[in-house]
């Protein structure tokens, strides 16, 4: 390519002026050195802009049957199902440890499983149960408890399931029963997360005509269609038996349809939104916190936590470490509460000053 004599003048122009500024720079004192603040921990700890505490963190925890009982989940190395009387005693250390709020999610034997979850309002059913046991042991505990029927159906699917089809309405009254057993139980909050249209106003309407004006709501709003859930399904023996569930959970494309989620479940009564998984959604976590002045919760799934434990396993990264920059990044992107199964080792590492 040959330059025309006015194009070869405006280069050469170009690159004498680039050379004038860059001699001028250098020999400007070097005013603005970030460095400065990065020199000592005592400095770096001055100007950290995100904290991550105790505080944050929802501890989930699983419940099964029978007692004396404790299996560790094959695919979540260091989380564990317990039987009652050994989650109690599990409980002393979590508390020790200064975690303030558990999420109750319970194993159910095969024989108690229906297409229609009955199981999930047992007024005397295993999370019932457990929470009146939790809050006469740990009154000051805040016992959260999960809101859908996977765990309760023979299905394995969030929903009544007929001809194919999950059914809406007709789950979302079973939810409203199985959420007012929960709250007459003593629960805290309710955590409804089965997608489910118009729960969260059918929940909050009943807890309110039934006197449970101080129930809150943690809503799962934007909970995507992922495939990081594989390990918790193992966990609570609740994977679908036909299908998946892409009618009602998220696609993971999606970010616009989150906003639209979480102003139906807040304009229906929320206390607190969530967004799950954490890790591969920072964006969407970040998009909601600017969006509204609700609190906004993250978690931090099984398939995200086994993901870390497997590569620590190897000797391929440090365990703390990553663990500590992976909820500190959840936390940064907006989320104002961290569901974790890490919550006990975090507590640990920060205690040391890790």
């Amino acid at each position: 390519m040959v330059l025309s004599s006015s194009s070869t003048s405006t280069v050469e122009i170009a690159a004498a002026a680039a050379n004038q500024a860059a001699t001028q720079a250098a020999d400007l004192p070097l005013v603005h050195r970030p460095r400065r603040l990065r020199r000592t921990e005592g400095l770096r700890r001055l100007v950290r802009e995100t904290r991550l505490t105790v505080d944050d963190l929802i501890y989930p925890m699983f419940v099964m049957e029978g007692s004396g009982q404790r299996q560790e989940v094959p695919s979540m190395p260091g989380c564990f199902r317990y039987s009652l009387d050994l989650l109690l005693e599990e409980l002393q250390e979590v508390v020790g440890l200064g975690l303030g709020a558990i999420a109750l999610f319970p194993l159910i034997p095969d024989h108690q499983k229906d297409n229609a979850g009955t199981e999930s309002y047992n007024p005397t059913g295993l999370i019932p149960q457990s929470v009146r046991a939790i809050k006469q042991a740990f009154s000051q505990l805040l016992v959260i408890t999960d809101v859908a029927l996977d765990p309760y159906s023979s299905m394995g699917h969030d929903g009544i399931v007929e001809n194919g089809e999950i059914l809406n309405d007709e789950t979302v009254t079973v939810l409203v029963k199985q959420a007012l057993a929960h709250a007459e139980a003593g629960a805290d909050m309710v955590a409804p997360s089965d997608m489910m249209d118009g729960r969260i106003g059918a929940i909050r309407q009943a807890l309110d005509a039934e006197g449970w004006i101080n129930v809150g709501i943690l809503a799962y709003s934007a909970k995507y269609a992922s495939a990081y859930y594989g390990s918790f399904r193992d966990a609570l023996e609740s994977a679908p038996k036909f299908g998946d569930k892409k009618t009602y959970q998220m696609n993971p494309a999606n970010a616009a349809e989150a906003l639209k989620e979480v102003d139906l479940d807040i304009a229906e009564g929320a206390d607190i939104v969530m967004v799950k998984p954490a890790l591969a959604y920072l964006d969407i976590i970040c998009r909601i916190k600017q969006h509204t002045n609700l609190p906004v919760a993250a978690y931090n799934v099984s398939g995200e936590y086994a993901m870390v434990k497997a590569a620590a396993a190897q000797g391929w990264i440090d365990e703390k470490t990553v663990m500590l920059e992976t909820l500190t990044s959840i936390k940064r992107a907006g989320a104002d509460v961290i569901l974790t199964y890490f919550a006990k080792d975090v507590a640990r590492a920060l205690e040391s000053k890790f």
